[in-house]
């Protein structure tokens, strides 16, 4: 399994040898969500503008199927089939093997509630997020460009104290979540749209190497 998982990197910095610098910190990144995810835990990741549309996308590849099946477990279909058997027949086929992750991005209803009721809580509504989600053993991704978002260092600052890990995507600089972060990937870039352009195959190789190691066979 290790092979296939370094397969995934040399395949990244072969396409993109720029992040060959990253490499090390892309496996360390890797490590602490597949420590997370195999003691039962869920990632949470923010970001604004375009990396909040990367979070977005980060669920989409982890929460179902990216390039390998991911059958239902076998035990989840037994209890369907005893529950419903006509819709089990379809439940059991469709359903896809996830691995937790949500998007802090997305929670327009809480967000804008928060921004109206709390005063000077702008800055404040993903780390809410996170101390109302997070758990011990879980991990939030703070994605920032510059790594001094404002609202995603709050966030990581919150997750530490609620004793999860940290992990960031920035720039070459890191910024201010470099303080906090447990793991971080630097890509070698400090122009927003080059860096965007970047973290995309990096975490397109997180998310591979992830389902690898999960749904994967050895």
């Amino acid at each position: 399994m290790k092979s296939n998982i370094q397969k995934h990197l040399n395949t990244l910095t072969e396409r993109y040898p720029e992040l060959c610098v990253c490499a090390e910190n892309i496996k360390n990144v890797f490590g602490i969500i597949a420590e997370c995810y195999e003691r039962g835990g869920k990632l949470l990741i923010a970001g604004n503008g375009g990396s909040c549309a990367d979070a977005q996308h980060i669920v989409g590849e982890l929460m179902k199927s990216f390039v390998l099946a991911r059958p239902a477990d076998g035990e989840f279909c037994e209890r369907l089939q005893k529950i419903d058997p006509e819709r089990a027949k379809i439940l059991k086929d469709k359903l896809q093997g996830a691995l937790p992750a949500i998007s802090l991005c997305d929670a327009q209803s809480l967000n804008t509630a928060y921004v109206n009721d709390v005063e000077g809580g702008g800055t404040l509504t993903f780390a809410q997020q996170v101390y109302g989600y997070g758990k011990e053993g879980d991990v939030f991704m703070g994605i920032s460009t510059s790594g001094n978002s404002e609202n995603v260092v709050q966030a990581a600052v919150t997750a530490k104290a609620k004793g999860l890990k940290v992990v960031a995507l920035t720039g070459e600089g890191g910024g201010r979540i470099a303080s906090y972060a447990d793991g971080i990937i630097k890509v070698p870039c400090r122009e927003t749209y080059k860096i965007q352009e970047l973290h995309l195959p990096v975490y397109h190789a997180l998310c591979l190497m992830l389902e690898e190691y999960f749904f994967g066979t050895l």
